[in-house]
């Protein structure tokens, strides 16, 4: 949404594989009156689009979940004219530092990450962008570090960024961390009460997103 409401002058096409999803974003788009996007349900490692089709594909929190991340930038590479650029958005899970320390944090968040390595992904996809991208072919490609801190004086990012994004997301997955014997249900639960604390005074929290932008030649 942010794309097309910041660039009305754009024509946005945006691909979604799942049906419930893509209703829900057609939904969205109708809300806002946004009419310069629309959405269609495709998959990213067989775009239904003619080659050279498009000047710029933007991808964000994608590749983290595909068992075959180089495919899907050899995908969005061959339908881009010639010319055309890519902006890649993916984070780090292994950039998560914050005080106080505590080990059953990492506990938890080491159960994310293995639980998406055992789906096929790569929580720690950031640091692997460049190499990624170069060997689809890219070139002019340029990775910038887009590291998110917070401490007291970022009260609405401690709530929105560190309690209702990233420690809900890792709260997410207990049963499944529980079920596959990763942790044990208190250590869990210790582990999310430990992130939570760093969102309360005299806490600090910093997680790094990679940002890599690239040409196709």
């Amino acid at each position: 949404m942010p794309l097309a409401r910041n660039n009305p002058g754009a024509q946005i096409v945006a691909v979604e594989i799942s049906q419930a999803s893509m209703a829900q974003a057609r939904q969205r788009l109708a809300a806002e009156k946004l009419t310069n996007a629309r959405v269609e349900q495709a998959d990213v490692m067989a775009l239904p689009f003619a080659d050279e089709s498009f000047d710029h594909a933007f991808v964000c929190f994608l590749l983290e979940h595909l068992c075959q991340p180089a495919a899907a930038l050899n995908e969005v590479r061959r339908v881009l004219k010639p010319g055309g650029t890519v902006t890649v958005i993916e984070g780090d899970h292994g950039s998560a530092l914050f005080h106080p320390d505590h080990a059953a944090a990492h506990e938890a968040i080491d159960c994310q990450v293995e639980l998406q390595r055992r789906a096929g992904g790569d929580a720690g996809i950031g640091r692997r962008l460049r190499p990624l991208i170069e060997a689809a072919g890219f070139d002019n490609i340029c990775v910038t570090p887009c590291p998110v801190y917070v401490d007291a004086d970022s009260p609405r990012l401690a709530e929105g960024f560190i309690r209702r994004t990233f420690a809900a997301m890792i709260a997410s997955i207990r049963e499944p961390a529980i079920a596959a014997d990763l942790i044990t249900p208190g250590r869990f639960d210790e582990g999310i009460a430990a992130l939570e604390r760093t969102a309360e005074p005299g806490g600090t929290f910093c997680y790094t997103f990679f940002k890599a932008t690239a040409r196709k030649g």
